[in-house]
């Protein structure tokens, strides 16, 4: 007799009631992202929190939304657990919502390791790019990285914000001994960040190590422009600097001694290239860190029990495969690049060996590519 198949959460035979159950579930909550969405975007929660508490019209008035808009969010967000209502009994307009405590650092301080409100705009950005989604899929072309929009570059931007300003200058950086000496001597050093997006790492090393000079490139114009005015706000210009293109434009002034690719290289169309670029411009004594995701060794089959590996493969369908695939040749990595690959990459570009960190993330691995 065969041995059914089992579904290791379920703990039971797969069938289409549980997977519509499943589905339902999902469903919902990506509506209930939408609605967080609503409330990041039009400053609801922190109309809310300023004021401790507001009934619908009081919180229309301050958001500058309609009441009838108001009271339905407010319902919705109580029902879905988000928010509080001091008297469920009360009429309707005389009700009085709070948003709790325990709720201000993930939906309203983006500095914080906790921030969370960020997240459902990787939803309305990807839902936003689904006819080119699926145009692609059809054709075997990819997506170009503007076509997710301002959401996307914004969701990334947020995702990582944290941890580039108070982690991997302060604290990882810090465990690697001759990376973190040279960083704080003198002369100044040269860092290059490869594909720094919106410019948070760049900022976050800056304010790290105040010696330090800081090229970051990108070869998105918009997550150029928003990083330039980042390193503004953050009175670190005088020594951040960011440029349009890729790594190739770098080399011609001093050479680097650090070279950082954080959470980019899976999307590079030409990976082996980009690694090649890195390496030729370090210093003598140069060091290249990347940091990418922290996928399995090898596919799982099955993995309900893993939601970091579901979640990279999530994304890759939807968004860094498609991504990569939008420049020719490509490689077509995906989000889902293993320890593996990366070796592969960089003793194809001329490094000598690759060292993973000790470093422990739920989601990144740190490695460290040897020239020699």
């Amino acid at each position: 007799m065969t041995t059914p198949t089992m579904d290791p959460v379920l703990e039971r035979p797969f069938d289409g009631e549980a997977l519509v159950g499943r589905l339902f579930e999902q469903t919902l909550g990506a509506f209930e992202l939408f609605n967080v969405y609503i409330g990041d975007r039009l400053g609801l929660y922190r109309a809310l929190a300023d004021d401790g508490s507001a009934t619908p019209e009081q919180l229309a008035q301050r958001a500058g939304i309609a009441a009838r808009y108001a009271r339905e969010w407010l319902e919705q967000q109580a029902t879905a657990g988000i928010i509080e209502v001091d008297d469920p009994a009360a009429e309707e307009e005389h009700r009085s919502y709070s948003l709790p405590d325990e709720h201000r650092a993930p939906l309203l301080d983006q500095d914080s390791l906790g921030y969370g409100a960020f997240m459902p705009r990787y939803i309305v950005a990807v839902g936003a790019a689904m006819p080119a989604l699926l145009d692609a899929f059809r054709t075997g072309d990819g997506v170009p990285w503007g076509r997710y929009g301002d959401d996307m570059r914004q969701a990334q931007a947020s995702a990582n914000r944290p941890l580039f300003l108070s982690v991997v200058g302060q604290e990882w950086l810090a465990t690697i001994p001759d990376v973190h000496r040279r960083l704080t001597a003198g002369p100044p050093a040269h860092v290059a960040d490869l594909g720094c997006g919106e410019g948070g790492l760049s900022i976050g090393l800056a304010a790290a190590y105040p010696l330090i000079q800081v090229v970051g490139v990108d070869a998105d114009p918009a997550s150029i422009e928003a990083a330039r005015r980042h390193a503004t706000a953050a009175n670190v210009s005088d020594r951040v600097s960011f440029e349009l293109g890729d790594a190739a434009g770098l080399g011609r002034g001093e050479p680097f001694d650090l070279v950082v690719i954080f959470e980019a290289l899976h999307d590079m169309s030409r990976p082996v290239e980009a690694l090649r670029a890195a390496r030729e411009l370090l210093s003598p004594e140069g060091t290249v860190i990347v940091v990418d995701e922290r996928a399995a060794d090898a596919f799982k089959g099955i993995a309900l029990d893993d939601p970091i590996e579901r979640f990279l493969y999530a994304v890759s369908t939807t968004v860094c495969l498609p991504n990569s695939l939008a420049e020719q040749p490509s490689a077509a990595v995906g989000t889902v690049i293993r320890a593996s690959t990366v070796d592969r990459f960089a003793h194809e570009a001329g490094f000598a060996s690759t060292d993973i960190l000790p470093i422990e993330h739920d989601i990144f691995r740190v490695y460290r590519l040897n020239p020699s």
